[in-house]
């Protein structure tokens, strides 16, 4: 399995960029082919220290990696890239990687 994760650093208006995450760039984002699984992190994002200044994060799990690079080079995959520039006002780190058990 591959996953992808999106992770949000604090925007400048918390409740516009949850309002859209959830009400749009979501309905977007499962339109990609491919996607298996989306989960979005609830609650505050921590790290050991605190204070993570990540707000929300969110996890596509996808066949390998060859379905990721099919996915955002579909017309819908460039939607929701094109989405994020919209409201991620905070800034955004995307992570694309092969799991496997350890």
């Amino acid at each position: 399995m591959a996953r992808v994760v999106v992770m949000y650093k604090t925007p400048k208006d918390p409740a516009a960029f949850d309002q859209h995450y959830f009400a749009t760039h979501v309905g977007i984002a499962k339109r990609i082919p491919g996607l298996r699984k989306y989960e979005v992190s609830q609650g505050p994002v921590a790290s050991p220290a605190g204070a993570s200044g990540v707000h929300l994060v969110a996890v596509l799990h996808f066949d390998d990696m060859a379905a990721v690079g099919r996915a955002f080079s579909s017309d819908e995959g460039k939607a929701a890239v094109a989405d994020v520039g919209t409201f991620a006002t905070g800034g955004v780190d995307i992570l694309m990687f092969d799991q496997r058990e350890a």
